[in-house]
């Protein structure tokens, strides 16, 4: 099942909701990605999907620096997991494939 495209994810931390867009792409085989959100743009690292699970890690800065690795399920084109943070206990994942073109909004 693909994973590619963009997806609206929303984080239930500690601190808040947070609200992220993840753009996944395929490449030689190989998924990667890009995190936007809190007004920086993170490379993801560490891509990979097992059958309907896909997990990741990413590094923000804001609202503080963490490492952030994150573990979801993917179900057509809605996904929930867990993101996880250092000891922190895991923050709620959830999410949308983006389905119109950005210049269509």
């Amino acid at each position: 099942m693909p994973v590619e495209g963009t997806w609206n994810l929303s984080i239930s931390t500690p601190i808040g909701k947070i609200k992220a867009v993840v753009e996944l792409r395929e490449q030689d085989g190989t998924l990667t990605g890009v995190a936007r959100g809190a007004d920086e743009e993170v490379p993801l690292s560490d891509v990979a999907l097992d059958g309907d699970r896909l997990t990741w890690k990413q590094a923000v800065t804001k609202p503080m620096r963490l490492n952030l690795a994150f573990d979801v399920t993917v179900d057509g084109d809605t996904l929930k997991g867990t993101s996880k943070a250092g000891r922190l206990p895991p923050s709620k994942v959830t999410g949308e494939r983006q389905t119109a073109p950005e210049h269509q909004r």
